[in-house]
């Protein structure tokens, strides 16, 4: 507490500027009000010069309570059909090395990175996970973070136009009332929720998950949902507060640089993004063809976004979050796995 309250209250400005950009957004009739009125608002001033702090401990408390906000979605009555499942996972994987290919491709040839900043700037999500390993390697950590901030960034804006443009989702969804807003669970409902958060921490720290902070506490209350143990939700006014605070992440990620001093990364992360959303799209839409599964879902599964943030989506827009997260959840898991043997095949054919 000594130290996290100084935090917390060095925090709190930027905080205050990510609500002021939410309630704008949702004043307008943005889509992702809380989400994207914050990401802009953050952003903005970032790249103007004013010097926002991050969330710090505080995403990672977020990450906890997004998890278990997630498994509410995995319940008993559940339909989804296995088979389907299994044919969409593949087709994600394909898109996957797809993307992958064309990154690493784009980033040694035309941006003209070293190998290894080709490697880990080209993992199209995992952002965490992925500056973690690159730590660890002779890789240009500030073209990686930037090119994975850049590319969260353009897909994030990019949702609204391309859901509206493929249909099957309304983004204006309805607007809570007073009462529903300051709705809270219960005390029995809380605890379970509360069990699932604390043990889904512990879980995915010793199962050594990618992204453990949000997949652990999702399995457990998947697990809890599934079983029918408990079937608490969690209120809107969280879920907005979750939003700002991870629209507020991506934003304070451009904190301490500027238009001009992005320069080419801008640019050519930028073209990257672009590109691999185009890639996004057309196989959502064949995997809305194999599976019958709406091409909302299977676009916001294959997005080569971050986890947490293509996940909150999904369950902010009530978009099948359950399909949404297991896709993220498989391919974080084959991607860090197949990392140090991707690098060292890439450091052969060199």
């Amino acid at each position: 507490m000594p130290t996290a309250l100084p935090a917390l209250l060095r925090f709190l400005p930027t905080l205050a500027l990510g609500i002021v950009g939410g309630a704008l957004a949702f004043a307008v009739n943005l889509p992702l009000p809380w989400l994207l009125g914050a990401m802009i608002a953050t952003t903005a001033a970032s790249l103007c010069g004013v010097r926002l702090r991050s969330p710090g401990r505080g995403r990672k408390g977020v990450l906890v309570v997004i998890g278990v906000m997630l498994g509410t979605a995995f319940t008993p009555g559940m339909t989804g059909d296995l088979g389907l499942w299994s044919l969409s996972l593949a087709v994600m994987l394909v898109a996957t090395a797809v993307m992958m290919a064309f990154s690493v491709w784009f980033s040694q040839r035309v941006a003209g990175h070293s190998r290894e900043t080709a490697l880990y700037a080209g993992v199209p999500g995992g952002v965490s996970t992925v500056t973690l390993m690159a730590m660890a390697s002779g890789a240009d950590l500030r073209v990686v973070g930037m090119t994975h901030a850049i590319r969260i960034l353009v897909v994030l804006l990019a949702i609204p136009p391309v859901l509206q443009a493929i249909g099957h989702v309304d983004l204006a969804g309805a607007t809570p009332d007073l009462a529903q807003w300051l709705w809270l669970p219960g005390a029995a409902d809380a605890a379970w929720l509360t069990v699932a958060g604390l043990g889904g921490l512990w879980l995915g720290r010793r199962l050594r998950l990618p992204n453990a902070l949000l997949f652990g506490p999702a399995l457990v209350s998947a697990a809890l949902h599934l079983t029918g143990v408990t079937h608490a939700a969690v209120p809107p006014t969280l879920l907005a507060l979750a939003q700002v605070i991870i629209g507020v992440s991506v934003g304070v990620r451009f904190a301490g640089t500027s238009l001009a001093r992005l320069g080419q990364t801008l640019v050519m992360a930028s073209l990257q993004a672009l590109v691999l959303l185009v890639i996004a799209v057309l196989a959502a839409w064949i995997g809305h063809l194999l599976t019958g599964y709406s091409a909302a879902a299977a676009l916001l599964a294959y997005m080569p976004g971050g986890a947490p943030e293509l996940s909150l989506v999904a369950l902010t827009l009530g978009i099948d979050p359950a399909f949404v997260t297991t896709h993220h959840l498989m391919r974080i898991s084959v991607l860090v796995l197949l990392l140090p043997a991707l690098l060292r095949m890439m450091a052969r054919r060199a």
